[in-house]
């Protein structure tokens, strides 16, 4: 089992000046592997060695070494590279962290946020979480039918104004139909965007930070005279989704008219005959297929039926928008041995892809305890990878509210503070 490892910010038992001396040896080592050493850590490591080694804060916060941590970051390899996996669990607000798990460190991270959320959001508030990218965290509040962002480099709150579909609950936002874009990249500032059907027409709703204000577009249908050329800096959004049934809404960099098609999976795929699952993100969609077992656990005293996953087909999109479903690849038999292990009886997905890489998380309950399956899909290489996630002791009994991939997380650095560390720190 997985402890959690604090971030920086947080009350840590030992003091600075303990953990200060340990490092002596490190200081004597040449400025060249130094750099090596560091530029191996996960972000809330490197935080954790600023805030208790004060030879080394000027190092790790100069402009030069974050540069260089950023493009080392962006720049380490195939698989799931500098992507965090962000779990919210369900708690009052006074308590409400994040947890971090960094693939390349294989480690959890606690991320502190009930002091931060405090002015912004009310005593007993029912919080869930949408999406990240960069330093902000997106939260959608269940009571006051609005959204909150969290600024983790400012260490500050903020409520948004209402869309234009006016306030709305939690169970009104859907995972596969949003996504929040640092803008530009590595700063604080943002575009969060959403598409929606609004009398059977698509819409895309788009808010920025920099103005404070929403813009709706209505989605044309896609066609050879109204398609935008599909960029890499687009945005693909799934406007409506049931099953293998999906209207998709595409947006150009350059402020292009959203145009909308409903792209059609090959027939194998279509869900026919078996248990499938569908799940979408970022122009790709995952199908998950399944097939129902006898659980092992319970052959003894019971007849209990479960599910094993039987294969996991990738699909995309051709150089055009407006086509339809193609597939890119499927994960080979020796990954999905793994999957024997972990029967389940409900299961739900998200898909992001960054830079190449497609990631795939899959999160599945069985007899009340979570589990999680992160995949990672390399377009460059045609490479799969199985990213293991270790439980960090909090899986049993889990009351989730809120799931994210983020590969922009890394580029998360909040200035110095020589402040008392929060109060939240005592909420472990």
């Amino acid at each position: 089992m997985a402890a959690d490892h604090p971030l920086a910010g947080e009350r840590h038992p030992s003091p600075a000046s303990s953990a200060a001396t340990a490092l002596g040896p490190l200081l004597l080592l040449p400025s060249e592997l130094l750099h090596e050493i560091l530029l191996r850590l996960a972000v809330p490591e490197l935080l954790r060695v600023r805030s208790v080694a004060r030879p080394l804060s000027s190092l790790i916060s100069s402009p030069d070494f974050r540069r260089l941590y950023h493009l080392t970051s962006a720049s380490s390899g195939p698989g799931p590279a500098a992507a965090w996996l962000l779990l919210f669990k369900k708690l009052p607000p006074r308590d409400a962290a994040i947890r971090g798990f960094h693939g390349p460190s294989g480690r959890w991270f606690r991320i502190p946020v009930s002091s931060i959320l405090a002015p912004a959001v009310p005593p007993g508030e029912d919080l869930y979480f949408l999406a990240a990218s960069g330093s902000s965290f997106l939260f959608a509040a269940n009571g006051r039918r609005e959204l909150v962002v969290v600024d983790l480099t400012a260490r500050a709150a903020r409520r948004l104004p209402p869309s234009p579909l006016g306030p709305r609950g939690t169970s009104s936002w859907r995972r596969f139909g949003l996504k929040l874009v640092a803008d530009p990249p590595g700063s604080n500032r943002f575009r969060f965007l959403f598409a929606e059907l609004v009398n059977n027409t698509p819409f895309l709703f788009e808010y920025r930070s920099e103005t404070d204000t929403w813009r709706q577009s209505e989605a044309v249908l896609a066609d050879d005279g109204a398609s935008p050329p599909v960029s890499p800096d687009g945005t693909y959004l799934c406007a409506a989704h049931a099953g293998p049934d999906c209207v998709m809404v595409y947006s150009g960099p350059d402020d292009h008219h959203p145009v909308f098609f409903r792209p059609r999976f090959p027939n194998a795929a279509a869900g026919q005959g078996g248990d499938r699952l569908h799940v979408y993100g970022d122009g790709t969609a995952a199908v998950v297929r399944s097939a129902a077992v006898d659980d092992p656990a319970t052959a003894a005293t019971s007849r209990t039926r479960v599910k094993v996953v039987t294969g996991v087909d990738l699909y995309g999109f051709g150089a055009a928008v407006g086509g339809d479903w193609e597939l890119v690849a499927s994960v080979p038999g020796e990954l999905l041995e793994g999957f024997r292990r972990k029967p389940y009886a409900v299961m739900t997905g998200l898909l992001a892809e960054r830079e190449g890489v497609v990631r795939l998380v899959l999160i599945s309950n069985c007899r009340g305890a979570w589990d999680l399956v992160w995949l990672s899909y390399d377009r460059a290489r045609r490479e799969w990878r199985w990213v293991p996630v270790p439980d960090w002791g909090g899986s049993k009994g889990l009351n989730m509210a809120g799931i994210a991939v983020s590969s922009t997380f890394s580029r998360l650095w909040p200035p110095a503070t020589t402040s008392t560390p929060s109060s939240s720190s005592s909420h472990q």
